[in-house]
């Protein structure tokens, strides 16, 4: 079995062994500084959904649930001047002083609306709602934003995994290929971690 079937086969077991609940907590998880991709999660509940596992109104419902609970959290984290402990402990969660500071300057600079946008960014997403606790943005502005970018995105992700799923046969053909693009960007992912930490350990004592 190759990475990309055996990923699927096991995560998507995983979240249909938990139910709603794994999606609810893992979503959760997804939206604070804890390292839990949607992409990673989502694409496999509509798998589910595909195979009629899952009911595709009830993933989005829960899954934006699981967005709104852990942003809420993270704003209230920044609320109640929780900065420090992101910057110390992040670090233990593959986030750092950079990443917290490179996703304040872009929540100053662009407002509000960044709520909504970084729901599509990387990184950011798991970030961006402790700049708008540490602002004391609208905590209702806050959550309208980030209801409708996290619906967005998580309908397009399930959607994405629900297409997958039935056009699987014909993705698997390419198995080979796809497993090679994925171990590459396991690698360089890697590296790129490895290297960052190097070089902020060299600043750092010097």
């Amino acid at each position: 079995m190759g990475i990309t079937a055996f990923l699927a086969e096991h995560i998507t077991a995983f979240i249909d062994a938990t139910g709603y609940a794994s999606v609810f907590i893992l979503m959760i998880a997804e939206s604070m500084v804890f390292p839990v991709p949607s992409e990673a999660v989502m694409p496999f509940a509509g798998f589910l959904i595909e195979s009629g596992r899952f009911s595709f109104i009830m993933v989005i419902l829960v899954s934006t649930a699981g967005s709104i609970v852990g942003s809420s959290l993270s704003y209230y984290i920044g609320f109640r001047g929780g900065e420090p402990f992101v910057r110390r402990f992040g670090k233990y969660l593959l986030l750092n002083q950079d990443d917290l500071d490179s996703t304040i300057r872009f929540f100053s600079r662009f407002g509000e609306i960044t709520i909504f946008i970084c729901r599509f960014v990387p990184v950011i997403r798991h970030l961006i709602s402790i700049p708008a606790g540490i602002g004391k943005m609208n905590f209702i502005r806050f959550i309208l934003y980030t209801t409708a970018g996290a619906c967005l995105w998580n309908t397009f992700l399930a959607w994405v995994g629900f297409k997958l799923r039935q056009r699987w046969a014909e993705v698997m053909k390419y198995s080979t290929v796809i497993d090679h693009v994925v171990l590459v960007i396991l690698v360089l992912f890697a590296a790129y971690f490895i290297y960052k930490h190097i070089v902020r350990a060299r600043a750092r004592r010097a």
